[in-house]
């Protein structure tokens, strides 16, 4: 049975009613529980059950913009909702929607009332639509593309193949990147959208399946076409424009895409406190270990960072879309690092049971397999490093010596921007620029923000920590300036050393430290009483941004290491997620593992 949920109803009901469908991990009888998640996974299948109960609440609606009859009105939503689906499953949460969401995006962007209406009934009525780039010859380098669609006075003939295309063996439709015109230049690729179900048997296969260590649930396959003609009318927008298109709608993945997986990080978190309260050394549990409570206050603020980061970002795409060519890109390559090096730390605390694909703690190792493959999704940490370091140069130009100077005025949705739980405008594809031409005022909020929180500190003592953690962010930033207007000419474009991609590295880092300081400010000087207005996470967060770029080394202040580990624990116990919105969990789950 289908539910029905408007777009009326609120994030927080929508994914509150999504965590009940989805019922308690920790309960072996549930059907869409850890034993049968895992159960999927050794068989390398998708959880059936876990399909029909996204088709039932009617997941797709959350991919379709409102006007069209879903509920995607916002993208920082989609990210948090789409959590509760990666917590349980990040194999499920890819295989049964975040292929479809990015399908439609070039759709929404370009497509005709007709296509998009055409789409929209699809994914209504439960079905799938499919995003076919990638060629694993020339993988994210989507210039090389060989597939091809030849322009022809009957449409366009499709010839060639595409490889990892997650449901194309079962889908109805898709979107090909192909190459429509012969020569160099980045007007020659466009967008078709296919009727999967119309190819004729003797001219398509598409039946070849990859294996791959995580998500092994995903049908993850290839289609060869032999010169198959697709209709005029199958073209996406103009002929030629694709390239511009991925360009631009691309940001909206690589915004959205590091939220979602903060549930991954969420599980793994989880599932390792559990496992150290349960385990028994030296008389005490893990636990009550210096060394695992450190291990697992540090992890629980890199978490919060990738929320922070994550989800101003996304309303980023609302509020500043000529700048999120950066910003998304620095999020896409930076969320999904931080949670892989958390997971290891974790599995160190587990040991040998990190390993384990059974038993209580196995949901650790499943996600431990799969976050590598989600951080290569749709783009690799390179891929985002080089779209970093092109646009490096102007940035320190043009945004952050003006800055720096105080000659950057204060963006007029400042505050807006670090309401989490604030309104946002549409979503407007068409604002979304291909280069941030050396506007970057989240980084600009940061300086900007610096004097008034040392001004606040003579006042709230409390304060001095993050003022000057602040200030040592501010500082890198003007350090960052004159190393990226000193690289050579080649360091400035996608062929540069490990010089510019060091550098790169550490501005996203300065971006991630932006939106932590914008985020807490926001709650705490307007009196939200929210979490998100407690100095002691946001403290902590830039403590562990601040010691990866060796600008305070060691680990967090005991008194933050502390707080942080009883906010943690509380959570835990009351079987709250870990991000900053700490919704609430599934009656009895995560309260202790099943076994």
């Amino acid at each position: 049975m289908t539910v029905d949920i408007g777009p009326e109803q609120g994030y927080r009901t929508r994914a509150a009613h999504l965590e009940d469908v989805l019922g308690p991990g920790d309960d072996p009888a549930n059907p869409l529980g850890h034993r049968a998640v895992l159960a999927a996974d050794e068989r390398g299948v998708l959880l059936a059950d876990g399909e029909r109960a996204l088709r039932d609440f009617g997941l797709n609606a959350e991919f379709v913009p409102a006007h069209l009859g879903g509920r995607f009105e916002r993208a920082d939503r989609l990210g948090q909702l789409m959590r509760t689906v990666f917590r349980r499953d990040c194999a499920l949460g890819i295989g049964y929607g975040v292929t479809s969401f990015i399908a439609g995006l070039p759709i929404w962007a370009d497509g005709t009332p007709e296509q998009q209406a055409r789409v929209a009934r699809t994914l209504l009525a439960g079905g799938r639509v499919v995003a076919a780039y990638t060629e694993l010859a020339h993988g994210s380098d989507f210039s090389r593309t060989e597939f091809t669609a030849a322009p022809g006075p009957g449409g366009f003939v499709l010839n060639g193949g595409k490889q990892l295309v997650n449901n194309i063996s079962r889908a109805e439709l898709a979107v090909f990147f192909a190459r429509t015109a012969e020569g160099p230049g980045s007007r020659g690729h466009s967008h078709l959208l296919v009727d999967l179900t119309a190819l004729p048997a003797g001219r398509v296969r598409r039946d070849k399946r990859y294996p791959v260590s995580g998500v092994r649930g995903c049908l993850l396959s290839g289609i060869e076409i032999d010169e198959w003609v697709a209709p005029p009318d199958a073209l996406l927008g103009a002929e030629g424009g694709a390239m511009e298109t991925v360009l631009r709608v691309f940001q909206v993945t690589r915004a959205v895409l590091p939220s979602m997986v903060v549930g991954v990080g969420d599980t793994q978190l989880r599932t390792v406190l559990g496992f150290a309260r349960d385990r028994r050394l030296y008389g005490r549990s893990l636990a009550d270990l210096p060394s695992a409570r450190t291990t697992l206050a540090g992890c629980f603020a890199d978490l919060l960072v990738c929320d922070a980061f994550a989800s101003v970002v996304g309303r980023s795409l609302h509020l500043r879309p000529g700048e999120t060519s950066v910003s998304a890109a620095a999020v896409k390559y930076l969320v999904p690092k931080l949670l892989q090096e958390s997971s290891y730390r974790l599995s160190v605390q587990m040991g040998a049971r990190s390993y384990l694909r059974t038993g209580p703690y196995a949901m650790f190792q499943k996600a431990a397999r799969d976050l590598p493959v989600v951080a290569l999704a749709h783009a690799g940490s390179a891929v985002c490093q080089a779209s970093l370091v092109t646009q490096l140069p102007r940035l320190a130009e043009r945004g952050w010596r003006s800055a720096l100077a105080g000659q950057s005025p204060e963006h007029d949705d400042a505050g807006s921007l670090y309401d989490l739980d604030g309104p946002l405008p549409p979503l407007c594809l068409d604002a979304l620029e291909v280069n941030a031409r050396g506007a970057d005022s989240l980084a600009g909020d940061l300086v900007r923000l610096y004097p008034v929180l040392t001004g606040r500190v003579g006042r709230e003592p409390a304060l001095g920590l993050l003022a000057e953690l602040t200030g040592l962010f501010v500082t890198e930033l003007r350090g960052l300036a004159d190393r990226v207007l000193a690289l050579a000419p080649r360091d400035r474009t996608v062929l540069a050393g490990p010089r510019a991609f060091t550098l790169a590295d550490r501005y996203a880092h300065v971006l991630a430290a932006a939106a932590v300081v914008g985020a807490w400010w926001h709650a705490y000087s307007s009196g939200a009483g929210t979490a998100p207005a407690d100095p002691v996470w946001a403290g902590a967060a830039l403590h562990r941004l601040a010691a990866r770029l060796g600008l305070r080394p060691g680990p967090l202040p005991p008194e933050i290491e502390d707080r942080l580990f009883a906010d943690l624990t509380a959570r835990h116990e009351a079987a709250r997620t870990f991000d900053l919105f700490q919704g609430h969990l599934a009656s009895g789950t995560a309260r202790r593992p099943w076994s």
